[in-house]
């Protein structure tokens, strides 16, 4: 992985290191933070003049980094701005998979990239995902390059039948839908990864939690739904974009770009020899059209051909598409693959929502029981308070400054104290009936 990452960084110029740029990397920001390791200081620079570093890989697993503006690989691409502007790393933008003329735009998580009928064009990071994506993609490239020599040394009619792009072969697949499937396969991988690391960390926090509630379980449960939230909506974009693909059979057809570029190859190649068999006779005159009594020149002819050329070439790659639309079996069969990984994925997390959901369920009955209990408690508490307040009424009734014959007998006070409690006592029994007749206290 090393060895890839110095080969594919570009290397660094010799004017970036001075004085001055030692000192502004040792020098701490006015934040107090150190300045960022691993950042290119030079891309940042080509970034401001409006190029960038993009890893190359054609369809023979070599890998080169190159250096183009966003005008040129508009140009190169036959893509729009606003599609470029989704593989930008400053912006953070949903997954998206797009099929256009000639390209399918790709950002799914870490692997942003570009891809052609003959190369994929990813930004230059040092992301170890970006990397991993292209060891595999060269890996799959020459291995598939070494089944074609295999076959051609064992019989050449398959070879020849393999390279055909309408092959009914499963193995076989077009270079398009090999970066595409490394690129799901990537992003479908990396979303499982999160999903059962979040997993293995949420069952035990939760179990705790039901076995002791405290503010810091509590805390760390609400991080833990904060970032199952993120994920899962992540996860179901991913979903959403594959499975509208499915759904639409012209969006798949667009995405077949080698067999548009051999027949617009076709059409082109067609095209001239049409016009070398119009122009082609002994007096340098058409002989399938009739003679004009005044010659045009030779390079309004030529643009004439290579515009009618250039609409037959399109002609013929919407009549493809047309008929892509009828067969598109094998990147249907893919993207179903893939949406079945990033549907258990998303049953996953849908499952762990589900016992967080059920988990704060059964922390709310708990606490609600104890609520319930301690009403119950304050309810005897104010039963038993009116039955002392009882004492208070006859204490205070005794206590009034008059007198009266009962206060002469010896046993007075006794009787008072007796009978009091005595009646205290009933109420309290009264009312302990009266609430287990109501059912407000399990007695």
């Amino acid at each position: 992985m090393s060895d890839l990452k110095e080969r594919l960084l570009p290397p660094r110029p010799a004017s970036a290191i001075n004085l001055r740029g030692e000192a502004a990397a040792s020098r701490p920001s006015a934040s107090g933070r150190q300045p960022l390791l691993g950042v290119d200081v030079s891309g940042l620079k080509k970034r401001g003049q409006g190029l960038k570093s993009w890893i190359r890989v054609d369809t023979f697993a070599n890998t080169q980094v190159i250096e183009v503006d966003k005008f040129s690989m508009m140009r190169r691409c036959d893509l729009p701005a606003r599609d470029l502007r989704l593989l930008d790393p400053l912006f953070v933008y949903p997954s998206t998979i797009l099929g256009r003329e000639r390209a399918i735009v790709v950002n799914l998580e870490q692997i942003r990239c570009i891809i052609t009928a003959d190369e994929v064009l990813l930004l230059n990071s040092l992301d170890n995902y970006v990397l991993r994506y292209v060891v595999e993609l060269q890996q799959r490239l020459k291995a598939s390059a070494v089944g074609e020599v295999w076959n051609q040394d064992s019989n050449e009619l398959i070879r020849r039948r393999n390279n055909v792009f309408q092959n009914s072969s499963p193995d076989y697949l077009p270079f398009e839908f090999r970066a595409l499937e490394i690129a799901l396969e990537a992003a479908c991988t990396f979303l499982d990864a999160q999903a059962s690391e979040l997993e293995i960390e949420a069952y035990p926090l939760l179990d705790e939690l039901t076995s002791k509630i405290s503010t810091l379980n509590l805390e760390r449960v609400r991080r833990l739904k904060s970032r199952l939230v993120a994920l899962t909506r992540r996860v179901q974009k991913v979903r959403d974009e594959i499975e509208q693909l499915m759904d639409d059979d012209g969006d798949m057809a667009e995405m077949y770009l080698t067999e548009k570029k051999k027949r617009m190859e076709g059409s082109l190649n067609g095209g001239d020899h049409h016009s070398l068999l119009g122009y082609r006779s002994n007096d340098g005159l058409s002989l399938s059209a009739p003679v004009s009594p005044v010659s045009s020149p030779p390079d309004s002819s030529r643009r004439l051909e290579k515009s009618l050329s250039i609409a037959r070439s399109r002609h013929d790659s919407a009549r493809s598409s047309e008929s892509a639309t009828e067969n598109i079996e094998e990147l249907e069969m893919l993207l179903e693959a893939y949406f079945v990984v990033i549907d258990s994925t998303l049953n996953k997390l849908t499952s762990l929502k589900e016992y967080i959901d059920d988990t704060e369920d059964f922390i709310n009955i708990q606490l609600d029981n104890v609520r319930n209990q301690l009403i119950q408690f304050e309810l005897l508490l104010t039963t038993a308070t009116f039955v002392v307040a009882i004492f208070g009424v006859v204490a205070g009734i005794f206590g009034m400054n008059f007198e009266i014959d009962f206060f002469e007998k010896p046993g007075a006070f006794k009787w008072v104290l007796t009978i009091t409690g005595v009646c205290g006592l009933l109420v309290f029994l009264a009312f302990l009936w009266f609430y287990k007749r109501r059912r407000l206290m399990p007695l």
